[in-house]
């Protein structure tokens, strides 16, 4: 019985013991976060999750996964943190539709949750009181990236290649469904005719924010529509510039043959071919500011308190949601953002 109590005793060493909101002596008194990424190899992901981890140094114990964009690896990920007792979640979806699962089972364990850059159904994200969405109004970016192409023809009359008024242009869109790609596509459209802009779409398909897929994807294009294209708008920057590089192997970008192509998300490749003059223009998707801001309302919450616009440094609207701006990154600003 001797030998049975001291080895009770021993183990009881090795558990950490809990505190308040979860916090363990393992975390050295910090409060835990588990954070899911849809996937790692996404360049402004990649810069999100970079600023999330900044932001948690010296403050909270983060454990950031990756997802393989496959939403069943996701679902076991959050498990295996609601098992762990984190004391917050934050989570950026494979697929929104899942999301209310997800805030289902961390509702059940008492683990608040912060949704970023894919939004939940409003539906889902009025189950809870302690469930955030950190994220921009993809209209905005849409809005923008269709201005940059409406000045460029209008300052450029060579842009209409064939003559008739109509411009004609190649969209490649990112995830179906993914509210930034369909309102990023409408809106950019929507800016054209609201410019008084006639518009013509000759071709349309999705690279699901691939650089190597919007390069097919052109590259397809270039195959069926061949000079009728007059402007490429990509969803995001990483298929804006796979679309550069099937448009450079076609030709363009060499003498006058001149191609508008223009992007969303600012990342730092996409600015060195705005310096090089490839891509027209980009609009910035701050990845600083809310991945910043995801892990300033998980903290607050991990730590048992309600966030704030004061505490988290960012406005909260109707209670769940934090909005980081756009910005327009044209031949003309580029370098304040490099």
């Amino acid at each position: 019985m001797k030998k049975l109590s001291l080895a009770i005793l021993f183990a009881s060493v090795l558990v950490a013991p809990m505190f308040a909101n979860g916090q363990s002596e393992s975390t050295g008194g910090q409060p835990s976060i588990g954070c899911a990424i849809y996937k790692f190899d996404d360049t402004f992901m990649t810069a999100t999750r970079n600023s999330f981890a900044e932001a948690a140094k010296g403050k909270a114990k983060v454990n950031i996964v990756d997802s393989m964009n496959i939403q069943a690896t996701q679902n076991e990920k959050v498990d295996l943190f609601i098992t762990q007792g984190v004391d917050a979640l934050a989570l950026n979806p494979v697929d929104r539709a899942a999301a209310g699962v997800e805030i289902d089972k961390a509702k059940k364990a008492g683990i608040p949750v912060v949704f970023f850059n894919k939004q939940p159904f409003d539906e889902d994200m009025a189950k809870w009181d302690k469930v955030y969405y950190v994220g921009a109004k993809a209209e905005e970016s849409g809005t923008m990236s269709g201005q940059i192409v409406a000045d460029y023809w209008k300052a450029h009359p060579e842009a209409d290649t064939n003559g008739d008024g109509v411009l004609q242009y190649a969209m490649i869109k990112g995830e179906p469904g993914h509210q930034d790609a369909e309102l990023r596509t409408e809106y950019s459209i929507k800016c054209l005719k609201d410019n008084g802009i006639k518009v013509e779409k000759v071709a349309e398909d999705t690279g699901m924010w691939d650089r190597v897929k919007g390069q097919e994807k052109m590259a397809a294009f270039l195959t069926s529509k061949g000079d009728s294209i007059e402007a490429v708008f990509a969803n995001n920057d990483d298929m804006a510039l796979g679309a550069i590089e099937a448009l450079k192997a076609a030709g363009y970008f060499n003498g006058k043959k001149y191609m508008p192509v223009v992007g969303v998300d600012a990342t730092a490749p996409a600015l060195q071919a705005l310096q090089e003059g490839t891509l027209l223009g980009t609009v910035l998707n701050d990845s600083t500011n809310q991945g910043r801001a995801t892990f300033n309302i998980a903290y607050d919450l991990a730590q048992g308190k309600t966030p704030t616009s004061e505490s988290i440094g960012y406005t909260i609207t109707d209670g769940q949601f934090v909005w980081v701006p756009y910005q327009m990154v044209t031949q003309d600003n580029y370098k304040d953002f490099m």
